[in-house]
């Protein structure tokens, strides 16, 4: 069974209030593409991805008016993917839901919200160290289900969406650090919320994978020292037999001289030049890493498939500016 995640930016914008396709030489919200151009690169990758299941993150938004399963569902038979059921969890107001696209012969999943405090409730922690407890809330919840493969096993999903660190609005240096720090701290705050729902679900004997974009990773960038360690080591823990497991973030923890995988490349308009990062996983617990092989990063350059197909190569580079990061599983 091959299950990914994937980052797809803007992909509301590719449907109407209908749910219907817009397939038009319209611009999408992707930069210099046509919402016709993004929709060709998407159907692209998810037919090579053939993924058993898809956390799609950033995935068509649901509110009264609009419906993002309706949505993903329609681009699934439009294209002809295996993956053509969806379930989505709590609804945001943010434009980027989670949804998990997948096979309805492969596997049964139903939407199943764990823990007090839920994940769209309000989560309390002192953050700076005041003696006062922070409120604490997640823009997109978390995506947590209950899954049954057609093979007989049951086990948990968590997708995720977190906080982003980027200093949005900011314009003068003090502001920059002053939103990047407030930022990282929220951010660092949501991974400990989840980590006590993975310990949850560990000391229940659940397998489970906890997959998306946690908009972190190891060395990231320079405020790490200032709060100890990223959120991503404080998902995956400390204590041996309780960590989850992911080959690429365990690569950029051990930080070893030479190649580093990155799954998201951005432009920096300052700088004019491409910059590439480490952003999205698939931890798989314990009793599951015997089980998981072949992770693989859908990189266009980096990932030697990818490289060699010239459309697979340019559709990746157009869809997104993330790429689909995926897990074989014996399960």
């Amino acid at each position: 069974m091959r299950l990914a995640t994937y980052n797809v930016e803007w992909f509301s914008n590719l449907f109407d209030d209908e749910g219907q396709l817009l397939d038009d030489e319209e611009w999408s919200g992707r930069h210099n593409i046509t919402r016709r151009s993004q929709l060709e690169a998407l159907a692209i990758v998810f037919t090579a991805l053939d993924a058993d299941g898809v956390m799609i993150i950033e995935a068509p938004d649901s509110h009264r008016r609009r419906n993002g399963v309706n949505a993903l569902q329609n681009f699934a038979q439009t294209v002809g993917l295996r993956a053509r059921e969806a379930v989505m969890g709590f609804v945001n107001d943010t434009q980027q839901e989670i949804v998990f696209l997948y096979d309805p012969d492969a596997m049964s999943v139903r939407h199943d919200p764990q823990g007090h405090p839920r994940f769209d409730e309000t989560y309390r922690i002192d953050l700076d160290i005041d003696a006062t407890a922070d409120k604490v809330r997640w823009s997109k919840p978390p995506l947590e289900l209950a899954v049954e493969t057609a093979s007989g096993t049951a086990m948990r999903m968590i997708g995720v969406h977190a906080k982003s660190k980027a200093p949005h609005g900011a314009r003068r240096p003090d502001q920059v650090m002053r939103i990047a720090i407030e930022n990282r701290r929220k951010q660092l705050a949501q991974c400990i919320w989840l980590r006590e729902r993975v310990e949850d679900h560990l000391d229940a004997g659940d397998p489970l994978i906890v997959l998306g974009d946690f908009n972190d990773g190891p060395g990231l960038d320079e405020y790490e020292r200032l709060f100890g360690r990223s959120g991503v080591e404080i998902v995956i823990g400390d204590e041996e037999d309780m960590q989850l497991y992911d080959p690429h973030a365990e690569t950029v923890i051990r930080r070893p001289l030479g190649w580093m995988p990155t799954s998201a490349r951005f432009w920096m308009s300052d700088k004019r030049r491409w910059i590439q990062t480490l952003l999205d996983y698939v931890m798989v617990s314990p009793d599951l890493r015997d089980k998981a092989r072949d992770w693989r990063i859908w990189h266009p350059f980096d990932d030697p498939a990818c490289e060699r197909s010239p459309e697979l190569r340019e559709a990746l580079l157009t869809a997104s500016d993330h790429f689909p990061v995926s897990v074989e599983l014996d399960i």
